[in-house]
């Protein structure tokens, strides 16, 4: 049987002290992290950009299929592709949770690796939050801090008719990877038969250890290009990029047949029948970045493998429309396009 440790025998301040002992710290920005009553950050004449998130047991994931070691790291991602999405590069996070007393320190233990394991990955610092005891199930709030050069933040309301509207990455994937997940949980609730995941390990990836676009906007410096809006697609493509119209005051037009899609995905979903554009438009969690170019940055664009040109903004008096395959035109909806309209 494995060890295990109950909280109560070291204590909140032991806990903390437990889970933090090993922190390095990476940026110069942070002066000073855990340990104290506050951390002390400076940014060095750069503008501080800050995000937060709140992730509750139940709602925002199910551990009877999210290893926690997974979760750790899906829970400091989701924050700092906000930071992303400001055209900003993040350097701190604070972390708080609540957990009931099913957790162990074990158990911590294996969240907050997933943690470190993304804060590693993108140079980021956990520099302080807090532990609490929670009466059921596991509460995470997440809050990311990042910098950006004076000005150079990018948010959703700069787009204007004409510009280019993109995609990093593969959409719909993350969605798909939820619908699997969900149908094996049910089989093996109601028949007690082992999960069978068909060997789809990407799509599950895709929803239980996302990554942020840490690249494209690496790409954006150093190929001196300034979208002129932003946004995470973290709702679906069609909530995500109806942000950005309303917030524009633009309409927009999108091309079915220019949707990124995984080639394994897209066959999967074939054999769920779920169709992948529905996944695209109004699955969510892809955390990829959906932005605007204006057009004289389409050569630089076309360039990037990683980044799909799907559309264009438009006058806000002709609509927010998806030209399908077949060339009919629809209207964009916030929960995603109905295909029962064909």
């Amino acid at each position: 049987m494995e060890n295990r440790t109950e909280v109560s025998s070291i204590g909140e301040f032991g806990l903390i002290e437990h889970l933090t002992k090993n922190i390095e710290i990476k940026n110069a920005s942070s002066l000073l992290g855990v340990g104290d009553d506050a951390a002390v950050i400076d940014h060095f004449g750069r503008q501080t950009v800050m995000s937060s998130d709140l992730l509750i047991e139940g709602i925002h994931f199910d551990l009877g299929y999210t290893p926690l070691k997974h979760l750790g790291y899906k829970s400091v991602v989701v924050n700092l592709s906000d930071i992303y999405a400001m055209n900003a590069v993040p350097t701190q996070i604070l972390l708080n949770i609540g957990f009931s007393n099913r957790y162990s320190v074990e158990a911590l233990d294996e969240f907050y690796a997933g943690v470190y394991a993304a804060c590693d990955t993108y140079n980021v610092d956990l520099v302080g939050g807090d532990t609490s005891s929670s009466n059921k199930g596991l509460i995470i709030s997440v809050t990311a801090i990042g910098e950006v050069a004076p000005d150079k933040y990018v948010k959703r309301n700069g787009a204007k008719a004409n510009d280019l509207i993109c995609v990093s990455g593969e959409l719909g994937s993350a969605f798909l990877g939820l619908t699997l997940l969900e149908r094996e949980k049910r089989i093996f609730e109601e028949t007690g038969a082992q999960p069978d995941l068909e060997g789809q390990s990407h799509i599950v990836g895709r929803l239980l250890k996302p990554e942020a676009r840490k690249d494209i906007v690496e790409y954006f410096y150093e190929a001196e290009i300034n979208p002129t809006s932003m946004i995470d697609v973290s709702d679906g493509l069609s909530s995500d990029i109806l942000h950005i119209c309303k917030q524009s005051n633009t309409g927009c037009i999108l091309y079915e047949d220019k949707f990124p899609f995984n080639d394994e995905a897209k066959y999967f979903a074939y054999k769920l029948e779920v169709d992948p554009t529905a996944c695209a438009l109004s699955g969510g969690e892809d955390y990829e970045l959906l932005f605007t170019v204006d057009q004289a940055d389409y050569e630089k664009i076309k360039s990037n493998p990683s980044v799909s040109i799907i559309g264009y903004m438009t006058d806000p008096s002709e609509g927010k429309h998806l030209i399908t395959r077949g060339g009919n035109k629809h209207e964009l909806i916030a929960q995603g396009w109905n295909h029962a309209k064909k």
